[in-house]
């Protein structure tokens, strides 16, 4: 009997590894477990030297650069897919960012262009590589995202994260409208409170971390391996009649009142 996630086959882009922490790590790391061959991004070459050992660990096929606030690097990106694999079955995004000075404010003291480099860096980008992985997609594909609780309601010190996250999981669902015809779902993965580089960026986040842990069914934080299972499941044959859909990954915390 063959196992309900196989990847066997498939080829899939991971945009958002940072490092061996990542949530976009973890996420790899499942889909090659699964069977996938895979290609992978880092920002720059001063992040190079944390994703090279990850890429490597992975048997990446293709690694790439790619900062979305540069221009063309998004498009050189699925030009070297077209080139080198000519398809692409799954895409996960995982990049968030926001200017320091804005995320730790209050949302009504956030910056007006502070908002709206998070909105284009953490939601747009999304719709832009939706966009260029369509037709690539030619047999139907999964688009994968990753958002937070904060998302849905207000988390403390989350600020301006918070609707660019809502805006995320909106664009979700009307790209899995908008794609359906071409066998394409959308799906965003809502993962819990984990302690990865990008978050350290939100204030008191040690104090979140103790407060989900505490209202968490289960009473322990999820991990990078335990969200990478579920975008293993989204991506797969398994997951196909998902879309447009927010999928926890947070031990139940998002259930508590």
């Amino acid at each position: 009997m063959s196992p309900i996630v196989d990847l066997s086959g498939k080829r899939g882009l991971v945009v958002g590894i940072a490092n061996e922490h990542s949530i976009a790590a973890g996420c790899a790391t499942a889909f090659r477990q699964a069977g996938a061959e895979l290609a992978i991004t880092y920002l720059n070459e001063k992040a190079l030297p944390f994703v090279q050992p990850v890429a490597e660990a992975l048997e990446a096929a293709i690694v790439v650069p790619c900062d979305v606030r540069i221009q063309g690097q998004v498009e050189a990106v699925f030009a070297r897919l077209q080139q080198d694999w000519g398809r692409l079955d799954f895409l996960l995004h995982s990049i968030a960012f926001a200017p320091r000075e804005d995320l730790q404010t209050s949302l009504v003291n956030c910056s007006a262009e502070g908002f709206a480099l998070a909105m284009d860096v953490s939601c747009h980008s999304f719709i832009r590589m939706a966009k260029l992985a369509a037709p690539l997609m030619g047999e139907g594909g999964a688009l994968l995202t990753v958002s937070f609780y904060g998302a849905d309601r207000v988390v403390e010190n989350y600020n301006l994260m918070g609707p660019v996250k809502a805006a995320l999981e909106s664009s979700v669902r009307y790209l899995a409208a908008d794609l359906a015809g071409q066998r394409i779902r959308a799906n965003t993965i809502s993962a819990g409170a984990i302690k990865t580089r990008a978050a350290s960026g939100i204030g008191r986040f040690d104090e979140l971390l103790d407060k989900v842990r505490e209202r968490t069914p289960a009473r322990r934080l999820v991990g990078i391996e335990d969200v990478g299972r579920v975008a293993a499941f989204l991506a797969s044959e398994a997951g196909s009649s998902l879309t447009g859909s927010v999928v926890y990954a947070d031990g139940g915390f998002h259930t508590i009142a």
